[in-house]
C-alpha cells in the first residue's frame, strides 16, 4: 500500500506561513538531497485547492533539473469544493471535497509510489482523522516568527509516534512521525 506522507517547513515556534521568507536560507547540499530522495520517492502530490492554485502559477515555468522536472511530471490530486483549473500545470485529477476519505483511500490502494502533500491543514487533518495519513515530516527551522499560521489547530490534536529524527549541519532539523491510530 502506498504511503501518504505529509511535508511542511516550520519555525522553531510552530509557524508556517510565508516559508520562502525564513527556509531558504536553510537549503544546502545536505536538505537539498534529502527533499529530493522524498520527492523522487512519490510519484504523486495531494493538494489543497489554495496550494495548488498558488504552486500552479510557478511550477509549470520551473524545469530543467531532475527535481522540478520530477515535480512536476507527477500526478498532481487537488482536493476542491469549487471548480479549479487544471490546465496549466497536468498531470492533474480533481477530486471532489466531498469524496476525499474515498477517493485518497483508493488511490493508496492503486498501485504506485508514496503520495506527498506539501502544508498542513484541513487536508491533512481530514486524512489523519480518518486514518489515511501515514507520516508527518516536519521540518524545523531555527528561526522564531512570534506569530502567524500555526503548524497545527484544535482539529489536528492526535498522538504521534516518533520514526525517525535527521540533523543537518545548517541547524535545521526533520521530525518524522507516525499518527497513532488503533492498528498501529
Amino acid at each position: 500500500m502506498r504511503k501518504v506522507i505529509n511535508s511542511t517547513y516550520s519555525t522553531l515556534d510552530g509557524f508556517i506561513d510565508n516559508p520562502h521568507e525564513w527556509s531558504l536560507q536553510y537549503s544546502n547540499e545536505e536538505t537539498q538531497a534529502y527533499a529530493f530522495a522524498m520527492t523522487t520517492a512519490a510519484d504523486a502530490l495531494l493538494l489543497s485547492r489554495v496550494t495548488y492554485e498558488g504552486m500552479a502559477q510557478a511550477w509549470p515555468q520551473m524545469g530543467g533539473n531532475p527535481y522540478s522536472d520530477h515535480v512536476n511530471g507527477i500526478t498532481k490530486y487537488v482536493v476542491a469544493s469549487q471548480p479549479v483549473d487544471t490546465s496549466a500545470w497536468n498531470p492533474t485529477v480533481v477530486i471532489p471535497g466531498d469524496e476525499l476519505v474515498s477517493r485518497v483511500a483508493a488511490v493508496k490502494e492503486q498501485e504506485g509510489a508514496d503520495i506527498l502533500i506539501w502544508g498542513t491543514g484541513r487536508l491533512t487533518d481530514a486524512l489523519a482523522a480518518a486514518g489515511l495519513l501515514d507520516e508527518y515530516r516536519i521540518w524545523v527551522c531555527p528561526v522564531i516568527k512570534g506569530k502567524g499560521e500555526p503548524l497545527f489547530r484544535e482539529d489536528s490534536a492526535m498522538t504521534l509516534d516518533l520514526l525517525d529524527t535527521t540533523t543537518f549541519t545548517n541547524g535545521a532539523i526533520v521530525l518524522t512521525y507516525r499518527p497513532v491510530t488503533a492498528a498501529s
